[in-house]
């Protein structure tokens, strides 16, 4: 997606351990139309889906989640909580998921009340890097007996092994940027074709 890309260009910053930093525009500081336009792509790519609900995991996934949602005919969109609280219940899914930004490790849930058999999910996040939180996510729906239809991924870290450990369980991935490198020192990113 072109239009990712060249913001990403602008105003991303490459950080020291493989970190992009892209806060002022994708999940802390949100760019409306941005997300619109990324929402429209997911639907593009996924047309061919039957999608009943979109899950994510909280926090950045979330609004790009929501608006991707508007395009499949307001699907319900369901987060994976990374703590309980004392809405939720006792009767839930759980998966252990290790954070490569954060450099910690949750265990996230959702009440059994929001996904189930019958679901055909479309999983979306704002990264992928090393596959933790999609691969959480995709445990949650099996355990779940639910389907993955996909998974749409707003940016990719083609040099973090996340991309190919999804794929080669058959998950189909959808990545609007795929980044080949990042260099912390002159800032320079490349971009898969």
């Amino acid at each position: 997606m072109e239009l990712l890309k060249q913001k990403i260009l602008k105003d991303g910053v490459v950080k020291k351990g493989n970190v992009l930093k892209v806060d002022s525009f994708l999940n802390h500081c949100i760019d409306v139309q941005l997300y619109t336009e990324i929402g429209k792509e997911f639907k593009r790519l996924f047309s061919d889906c039957e999608v009943t609900k979109i899950l994510t995991i909280e926090a950045s996934g979330i609004g790009i989640a929501c608006v991707t949602a508007q395009f499949f005919n307001c699907v319900p969109v369901v987060f994976a909580k990374k703590s309980k609280t004392s809405n939720i219940g006792d009767d839930f899914y759980s998966s252990v998921v290790s954070s490569f930004t954060h450099g910690n490790t949750n265990t996230v849930i959702v009440s059994k009340n929001y996904i189930n058999k019958d679901d055909k999910i479309l999983i979306i996040d704002d990264f992928l890097a090393n596959g933790a939180a999609l691969n959480g996510l995709i445990d949650i729906i099996g355990q779940a007996g639910a389907e993955v239809v996909g998974a749409g991924i707003v940016i990719e870290k083609g040099f973090q092994p996340g991309g190919e450990l999804i794929r080669g369980k058959g998950i189909r991935v959808e990545s609007l940027a795929i980044i080949d490198s990042m260099n912390d020192e002159t800032g320079e990113i490349l971009f898969r074709n």
